[in-house]
């Protein structure tokens, strides 16, 4: 099954048990890839959305959706912060398990030394391997902190 058979079959359920907050998350997610679909179809090379598109748009929301939960809890808007955490828990079961900090420092150690990279002038080298072999377990944001971090201490 498609992770796009997977939302609509999802969507469907939450239709039938009328869970609106669950409705409007997954009509979000389906409007989105609509667009994904439009967008795709409209391009020189026209192609399908694949699960590989799906799952960048899927990040893109939990980016955002981070994003907005850290501006409630600095204005102190608790109501929306619950909604937001709730869309970033429902989205965030179509994406592979992310490592945890102490996982990724790891792999980035691992990485650093089996790239041979000295200095913050190797990162792009570095985050370039990490991309390639780990594309979808590693937050990239956290990985790029680490990375610095790492790399500024040789």
């Amino acid at each position: 099954m498609s992770l796009r058979e997977k939302i609509e079959t999802d969507y469907k359920s939450a239709l039938k048990a009328k869970d609106k907050n669950k409705i409007s998350t997954y009509r979000l997610i389906l409007s989105g890839i609509k667009d994904l679909d439009i967008n795709n179809r409209s391009q020189a090379e026209k192609k399908e959305t694949n699960d590989e598109d799906i799952k960048k748009l899927l990040k893109k929301m939990i980016k955002q959706r981070s994003e907005s939960i850290e501006m409630y809890k600095k204005n102190n808007r608790i109501d929306l912060q619950e909604v937001e955490e709730k869309e970033v828990e429902l989205i965030g079961q179509y994406l592979p398990q992310q490592l945890s900090d102490d996982d990724t420092k790891k792999l980035c150690s691992e990485i650093i030394s089996s790239t041979g990279a000295s200095s913050i002038k190797d990162m792009g080298k570095v985050m370039g391997e990490l991309k390639k072999n780990n594309a979808d377990s590693v937050d990239f944001s956290k990985a790029g902190a680490i990375l610095k971090e790492l790399l500024n201490q040789k």
